[in-house]
């Protein structure tokens, strides 16, 4: 049973180390287990949930893919032991939570503390602002010469509305880079260059981390300022695909694998009835980056490689041998993805600025979420389904709730 946990989130009671259904859980797993995490701000502490859910079941990720605040997850859970990676999860959720509002608004924000009697709508609305205009001390904070200055040829170092030093410093304080460089678990973060305008994925299998790479995959513009690596500057992933998927489905060599990937957009909705549901429904399409559709062309490759695979054992040893067709075969591959798609719930109010709403309620209620969704999908464990020979990849989805 869930227990509510001061600061934001859920405490859960957990199955002591070494619990039988925990390792139950995890033996009947196929392959490496993958959690892949969009980007989406606020909206991100689903994603602390969905890792509480799986920590809570004996369930750790071999592999975390992320951009943006995917990657900031991704490298708190990679970049410590099992031990303390929910810990620091906690404590980063609880470093970023706003804390103007009801009882809370001190200094700069007393102004702020008349919020409970205010109408829902007014409230958020000086949330919103207060955040827009003022930050999130441990994550950033206004460049004020940013807001009078916007053809000053500064640099694209320089070249946001905010400065990103705070999140660097909680970063530091929090991911442990010699043990994720260490390859305990593998991390992968999602960029583009700012100027080749190309996807770049890096991965502490390949090369060591370090905190500019997280926060390269961070650098969500105009707000954030790009980050420099090996002499070229990056940006967000996000803007360029901010459902990291691909990482793990194009990766080589391809292995078995339950895949939990974490939509904290939602791909379906319905038809707006004003301009500014209709600017939410545009965001919520935009930032999905087509995530289904990118499954399906996935599904048909992995399935042509299934079918290559099937052809060559109706051959003869001898046709196997001659190196053309050995050359072709090799396109083919067994191997079986399981994809576990959780959707984080669609906000009721149909939120604009959902992505910046840092309140204690809001990162409480979406990790709940998060947590609630898991295990529901680990209780039903689609995984333990058997694919069709024919098939690659399998899709299980849950049915995401407003909230």
């Amino acid at each position: 049973m869930a227990k509510q946990a001061a600061g934001g989130g859920v405490r859960a009671q957990r199955e002591p180390a070494g619990h039988a259904g925990a390792d139950a859980r995890r033996a009947d797993i196929a392959g490496q287990v993958v959690l892949v995490l969009q980007g989406g701000g606020a909206l991100g502490a689903y994603q602390a949930g969905v890792f509480h859910a799986l920590h809570d079941a004996g369930i750790e990720p071999d592999w975390v893919i992320g951009t943006s605040i995917g990657a900031i997850n991704g490298a708190i859970i990679a970049g410590n032991p099992s031990g303390e990676r929910l810990e620091r999860l906690h404590e980063f959720w609880r470093r970023v939570t706003w804390q103007g509002g009801c009882g809370g608004a001190t200094g700069t924000n007393g102004w702020l503390a008349g919020l409970c009697g205010l109408p829902v709508s007014a409230a958020e609305w000086l949330r919103d602002l207060s955040i827009v205009t003022q930050g999130i001390p441990s994550f950033f904070t206004p460049r004020a010469d940013a807001w009078f200055g916007l053809y000053g040829a500064v640099g694209p170092e320089r070249a946001a509305f905010y400065r990103t030093e705070p999140l660097r410093d909680t970063l530091t304080s929090l991911v442990d880079f010699d043990f994720l460089n260490a390859r305990r678990m593998r991390l992968t973060v999602g960029t583009v260059g700012v100027a080749s305008g190309h996807m770049h994925y890096f991965t502490n299998r390949d090369m060591p981390l370090a905190v500019d790479h997280v926060m390269a995959s961070a650098a969500f513009p105009p707000g954030f300022p790009s980050v420099r690596i090996g002499g070229e500057a990056y940006w967000d992933g996000g803007i360029y695909s901010n459902t990291p998927l691909e990482a793990v489905l194009d990766d080589r060599p391809r292995r078995d694998s339950v895949i939990f990937t974490v939509q904290l957009w939602p791909v379906h909705g319905p038809e707006p009835a004003s301009i500014r549901e209709a600017m939410t429904r545009q965001r919520d399409i935009q930032y999905s980056s087509r995530a289904e559709s990118h499954l399906e062309r996935q599904k048909q490759i992995h399935n042509l490689r299934h079918v290559i695979r099937e052809l060559g054992r109706h051959m003869t040893e001898g046709q196997r041998e001659s190196d053309a067709i050995r050359q072709l075969l090799d396109w083919g591959c067994g191997t079986t993805m399981q994809v576990i798609e959780l959707d984080a719930p669609r906000s009721c109010g149909h939120d604009l600025h959902k992505d910046i709403d840092f309140s204690a309620s809001g990162i409480e209620r979406r990790w709940k979420a998060g947590y609630d969704d898991t295990r529901s999908m680990i209780e039903r464990a689609p995984w333990r389904t058997p694919l069709d020979p024919m098939e690659g990849i399998a899709i299980h989805r849950s049915d995401p709730a407003a909230v």
